[in-house]
């Protein structure tokens, strides 16, 4: 699976993705294959080090870094008729509940 970074716009339905625009071109969910989410890097952040005692704590320690998630879709997806030119592929879709944004973070074709 190739890796990317690259934003996209996504419209969501009842179980997921419903479709996607990315770089200029609309892909179409045809199945969701899987769903998971993942955690930040919490043990580097300045709680964690405040913690094991490698940093002094502050008033204004940030606790976000230990509610880093983001949420991942693997879908196969197409832009035209299946088993076309246009065929398809399976992409992962994740989206940062941080910031709000969704990007493309792989595709497999």
């Amino acid at each position: 699976m190739r890796r990317y970074d690259d934003p996209v716009e996504v419209r969501k339905g009842g179980d997921g993705p419903e479709q996607f625009l990315w770089r200029g071109r609309l892909w179409k969910v045809r199945a969701v294959l899987a769903h998971w989410v993942e955690t930040g890097p919490w043990w580097q952040g300045p709680v964690a080090r405040v913690a094991i005692g490698s940093q002094e704590p502050t008033e204004s320690a940030p606790v976000g870094d230990l509610l880093g998630e983001r949420e991942l879709w693997r879908v196969e997806a197409g832009r035209g008729l299946e088993g076309g030119p246009d065929g398809g592929g399976v992409f992962d879709l994740s989206f940062d509940w941080v910031d709000g944004r969704w990007q493309l973070v792989g595709c497999e074709d």
